[in-house]
């Protein structure tokens, strides 16, 4: 009779758990996520010197001096203050080819499209379901299939462009699937 209570009681605990999904290992802190590269810096290390006595004296207002020369080198390719050679024949050919001038605002252009697709639109029947996960933004290509219509459009002699794209069919909701997202 005991052991039966156990289960009786230990049965909700366990379809209360089956409904968490797949999420519960990240939940748990099971998976590592991999840094994003893009928020990776790079930056002098900070050290202690051997006698303070060696340092310059501080300047209020004044910039870091290791970081003086790297930002425009880092930027332009050379040295701080260097000013860039001519353009040689090939080089203006081949920026005749390239096309008109580029607008000054591709930073900001490029940033609005990463942040709509970074925070798509959610419906209201979207945020009431808060364990289903939202779809990532974007269409998947299926890479098998697109590398062989590149493979036939090569060996016909077709432009890569020729012919549509394969997209990644969802996924269907299997047994592995929480109770919830069954439900719904």
């Amino acid at each position: 009779m005991n052991r039966i209570r156990t289960l009786l009681l230990g049965l909700p605990l366990v379809v209360t758990l089956a409904g968490c999904g797949g999420d519960t290992a990240r939940s748990l802190g099971f998976t590592r996520d991999p840094p994003d590269e893009f928020q990776v810096t790079t930056r002098a290390p900070l050290s202690v010197p051997p006698r303070m006595s060696d340092l310059p004296p501080p300047t209020p207002g004044a910039p870091r001096p290791q970081d003086q020369a790297r930002a425009p080198a880092a930027i332009l390719g050379g040295a701080a203050g260097a000013t860039a050679a001519a353009p040689s024949g090939a080089e203006r050919a081949l920026l005749a080819q390239a096309g008109g001038p580029v607008s000054g605002d591709v930073r900001r252009a490029v940033d609005a499209e990463s942040l709509r697709l970074d925070r798509p639109e959610r419906s209201v029947v979207d945020r009431l379901m808060f364990w289903r996960e939202a779809p990532p933004p974007g269409t998947a290509v299926d890479s098998a299939r697109e590398a062989q219509r590149l493979r036939e459009n090569a060996a016909l002699g077709r432009e890569t462009t020729e012919g549509t794209t394969p997209i990644q069919q969802p996924a269907t909701t299997n047994s592995r699937t929480g109770i919830l997202n069954r439900l719904f």
